[in-house]
């Protein structure tokens, strides 16, 4: 019984980790779409292209979001040269 309860907080401790990480991964996501100004518009047709791409459940895999996000920087980085 003890076993578990240590199994059990320790999972719980490496899920807040990770909870933790991702909340701070999405701040800084957020924080980069402003800076990019991205139009109501722009962001219906990343919603519209998720909802294809994920059989309409408005998901999209994460790989699919790292590949815009590098895609977007890129494309910054260009028009500011």
């Amino acid at each position: 019984m003890i076993n578990e309860k240590l199994k059990s907080s320790s999972m719980s401790n490496r899920e807040t980790k990770k909870s933790h990480a991702l909340g701070m991964r999405m701040t800084e996501i957020k924080a980069r779409m402003q800076e990019a100004q991205i139009t109501e518009d722009e962001m219906k047709t990343f919603q519209k292209v998720a909802a294809i791409m994920e059989g309409d459940e408005g998901l999209i895999e994460v790989d699919d979001l790292i590949a815009a996000s590098f895609l977007t920087d890129t494309t910054l980085n260009s028009q500011k040269r």
